[in-house]
């Protein structure tokens, strides 16, 4: 019996002791996200405005898997992985709409390019399509971006109101494999294919159908 005590003393000393021990390890830091966002600027000089009138960003769609905010990196032929521990600040259709409006605006083609939240009746409508947001890490480090434009016409009484539609890709090698060379090298594509549309768009500007009901 005072074999069989000691034992069991023992054992609840052992517990109380592991209990502690237990409580007193360091624990281990929580994985921490990084936020970025995609938001390349115009700059230089801006053009001699071609109509008095305004231009509307209609919808931004982004096709999957590039449709989230996680960053995605591209690893072989159908293999595509999404990062969640670095992500975007916004979803990428809202930060490709935002630089667009802000591109434009700076670019002062139309008299001015308002957002889709704007309650303005629009004669004239700028869709956008995401093809491809992602960093392709097959062969070397390369940010992809591909977009299409769409200007459109607010016209019902046209059964073509497509004014102009044009796509664009942009590959940019990138220094190295981080989350942030991904980043810079998506606004630097993104703004190679701003810069390269504004010409085109400034183009259209100058021969525009008259608006509804002039």
């Amino acid at each position: 019996m005072m074999r069989n005590s000691r034992f069991i003393k023992l054992t609840l000393v052992a517990l109380i002791f592991a209990v502690f021990t237990a409580c007193s390890l360091p624990q281990r830091p929580a994985l921490e996200t990084a936020s970025w966002m995609v938001a390349p600027e115009r700059t230089g000089t801006a053009y001699k405005p071609r109509t008095d009138l305004w231009l509307k960003m209609g919808s931004v769609s982004t096709s999957p898997p590039f449709d989230g905010k996680s960053l995605v990196y591209r690893l072989g032929d159908q293999r595509y992985e999404k990062d969640f521990y670095n992500i975007y600040s916004a979803l990428p259709n809202e930060m490709v709409g935002n630089a667009t409006r802000q591109w434009m605006n700076n670019a002062q083609i139309f008299s001015m390019t308002v957002g889709q939240g704007n309650s303005f009746f629009p004669y004239y409508v700028l869709q956008t399509s995401i093809e491809e947001f992602y960093g392709d890490y097959r062969i070397r480090p390369e940010a992809v971006v591909t977009v299409e434009f769409f200007l459109t016409a607010t016209d019902p009484k046209k059964r073509d109101p497509v004014i102009g539609k044009n796509r664009y890709t942009k590959r940019i090698p990138l220094k190295d494999n981080t989350p942030q060379a991904l980043v810079l090298g998506q606004q630097e594509a993104l703004a190679k294919i701003l810069r390269e549309y504004e010409v085109v768009l400034y183009q259209y500007a100058g021969k525009l159908p008259s608006p509804l009901g002039q």
